[in-house]
């Protein structure tokens, strides 16, 4: 059991580094001896779930897609009946995301049934800092933790309203926390508004989202929506981490 701790903890230790790093990285930030390191990096290496660059350097495997996008489905099946509860009271497109790296991943979608509506693909990655479910995630983490994936993005605006510094999203990330939800308005593309919260206690960083064309968004009030998605989130939260704890 202790094994597979370890083997765990070093595969998160390589994806919140960016999915690539040298055996020292992974004894310093995981305190284990650096035999037990190489032990199991040679084990993962050897079943695709590591791979050894000609630098020495060890990054994430490819045996690991598949697990991911199995993960992803059965994470996006258990968000849609909350995403449909959430679009019959707004009328409005529905999302759930998780950040994974710099970016964050669409995992499930309730479309709008507007003829004009939002629609993205699950499975499509965008930076994280300009979208308000990657803002949602972030404002769940640490200051040191937010440098760190920001540290790693290239921040570039997707429109001029776009932020583009790790002060600036700092600052925007305060904010978020103080008010229970973060916006995007017009930041990844241009007349397009989106609410997000964070999931509480998914295993992994994750927020639910409405969007919509500027217009029809500026006639949802806050004070109504934001409520039904924090409890949704919550509900939803609740679900994942019994789920984690009895498989």
């Amino acid at each position: 059991m202790q094994s597979v701790e370890r083997t765990f903890e070093l595969l998160e230790l390589m994806a919140d580094a960016g999915g690539e790093v040298t055996l020292s990285d992974l004894a310093e930030a995981s305190a284990l001896p650096l035999p037990t390191i190489h032990r199991i990096m040679r084990t993962l290496v050897s079943s695709g779930y590591a791979r050894q660059q000609p630098s020495r350097r060890y990054a994430l495997g490819p045996s690991l897609i598949r697990l991911g996008e199995t993960a992803s489905r059965a994470l996006g099946s258990w968000a849609r009946p909350y995403l449909a509860e959430l679009t019959e009271a707004t009328g409005e497109t529905s999302n759930m995301a998780v950040l994974e790296g710099t970016q964050i991943v669409y995992v499930s979608q309730v479309p709008s049934q507007h003829s004009m509506r939002m629609f993205t693909e699950v499975g499509r990655r965008v930076d994280a800092h300009a979208t308000a479910v990657g803002k949602a995630v972030m404002a769940t983490m640490s200051d040191e933790a937010v440098t760190q994936v920001l540290s790693r993005s290239s921040m570039e605006p997707q429109t001029e309203r776009t932020i583009t510094t790790v002060t600036g999203m700092q600052a925007e990330l305060t904010e978020i926390r103080q008010a229970g939800y973060a916006l995007d308005d017009g930041e990844q593309e241009v007349g397009v508004r989106c609410y997000a919260v964070a999931v509480p206690d998914a295993p992994a960083g994750a927020a639910i989202s409405i969007s919509g064309p500027e217009g029809r968004m500026a006639r949802i009030t806050t004070d109504e929506v934001i409520p039904l998605m924090q409890r949704l989130a919550r509900e939803l939260g609740t679900e994942l981490s019994t789920a984690n704890e009895h498989p």
